[in-house]
C-alpha cells in the first residue's frame, strides 16, 4: 500500500534521524512511501491555533490538498502533526460552510481541499493495515530483556472522537508494538502524562518532567520508548537542563519507536541515529554489539 508522509518541522529540521528510522524500517514492512513537494508546518496545534484558527485551518487543509493531489492517505510521525491535520481534516469534512470558507481562500494561490484522504499515525497504519504479527516478521535481533518505559503524549490519543486511535484512558498500541519486537513495554505511573511542552509558565513543565523521570527510574525501565519528536525535544535535552536547575541527575534514555524497531530489524545504533541523542541509550548499545 502507498501513503504521502508527513514529517513535520521538528523531524526533518532538528531529529532527521528519526525521519530516516521510519523510511527505513517501513520498507521492510511493506509500505511504499511516495513524497509530495510542498508540505508546510503542520501548522502548531496548540499556539498557532489558539492565535487565530481560520488561519489554522487553511494552512493545514493546504497540507492535506497537496497530498490529495498526490492521491495517497498521508501518514504522520508526529503526534502534534497528527492532532492538527485530522482535526482540521474532520472539521472541513462534517462543516461544508467551513470547508467553503477555507476553499476560497485557497483557490488564490490555486489550492482546493477535497476531503478525498484519511490522516493516520505511522503506529495506526503498522497495527491495523499490517498487523503486529508483520511487524514481528521483520525482527531478527528481538530486543529481549529490554525494559522500555511508555510515553503517550498528550495528541496521539486526544481528543478520542478526532483521533480515533486508541482508548484514551487505557492505550495499548504502543505496548502491543514493543512485544512485537521482543521488548518488554513498562507502563508507569506517568505513562500518559503531557511532557509540559505547551505550557507558558517554566514551573509546570519542570514539575512534569521530573515526575516522568522519576516514575520510570522507579520502575527500573532501560529506556522511555515514545512516538512524538516534540517530546522527546522535551525528554531529551530537557532532561539534562531540568536536572542542572534542580542538581540532579535523570540520566533517563529516551528513544523514538522507529529507532527500536530499527535495531529490532538489524540495524546499528548509529544507523537510527542513538549516537545522536544527549542522554545515551548504553543498554541498546551494548544489545546491538551482542
Amino acid at each position: 500500500m502507498k501513503y504521502t508522509p508527513f514529517f513535520g518541522c521538528m523531524m526533518t529540521t532538528k531529529y532527521p534521524w528519526f525521519d530516516s528510522s521510519v523510511r527505513k524500517t517501513v520498507a521492510s514492512i511493506g509500505l511504499d512511501l511516495v513524497d509530495a513537494e510542498g508540505f508546510t508546518c503542520c501548522p502548531d496545534p496548540i499556539y498557532f491555533q489558539a492565535r487565530d484558527k481560520m488561519d489554522w485551518y487553511t494552512v493545514a487543509a493546504r497540507n492535506i490538498a497537496v497530498a490529495e493531489d498526490a492521491g495517497h492517505d498521508i501518514i504522520t510521525t508526529c503526534s502534534g502533526c497528527t492532532a492538527t491535520l485530522s482535526e482540521v481534516n474532520l472539521a472541513l469534512k462534517e462543516d461544508e460552510e467551513l470547508k467553503e470558507k477555507v476553499n476560497k481562500r485557497l483557490k488564490k494561490i490555486g489550492r482546493e481541499y477535497k476531503g478525498s484522504i484519511n490522516v493516520r499515525h505511522a503506529v495506526t497504519v503498522l497495527r491495523d493495515d499490517y498487523g503486529l504479527d508483520r511487524v514481528a516478521e521483520t525482527v531478527t535481533r528481538p530486543l529481549e530483556g529490554l525494559k522500555v518505559a511508555v510515553h503517550y503524549g498528550c495528541h496521539l490519543l486526544k481528543p478520542s472522537r478526532v483521533m480515533r486511535v486508541d482508548d484514551p484512558d487505557r492505550p495499548t498500541i504502543l505496548e502491543n508494538l514493543l512485544k512485537a519486537i521482543g521488548a518488554e513495554p513498562i507502563h508507569h505511573d506517568k505513562t500518559l502524562l503531557c511532557c509540559g511542552r505547551a505550557c507558558m509558565t517554566d514551573s509546570i513543565p519542570n514539575s512534569m518532567v521530573a515526575d516522568i523521570m522519576d516514575s520510570i527510574k522507579n520502575q527500573n525501565a532501560d529506556c522511555m520508548g515514545l512516538i512524538c519528536p516534540t517530546c522527546f525535544d522535551e525528554f531529551d535535552l530537557g532532561q539534562i537542563v531540568l536536572g542542572r536547575k534542580l542538581k540532579r541527575t535523570f540520566n533517563v534514555p529516551v528513544v523514538y519507536y522507529f529507532q527500536l524497531l530499527g535495531l529490532a530489524q538489524g540495524l546499528t545504533p548509529e544507523e537510527v541515529g542513538l549516537n545522536m541523542h544527549k542522554v545515551k541509550a548504553e543498554r541498546l548499545f551494548e544489545m546491538a554489539a551482542a
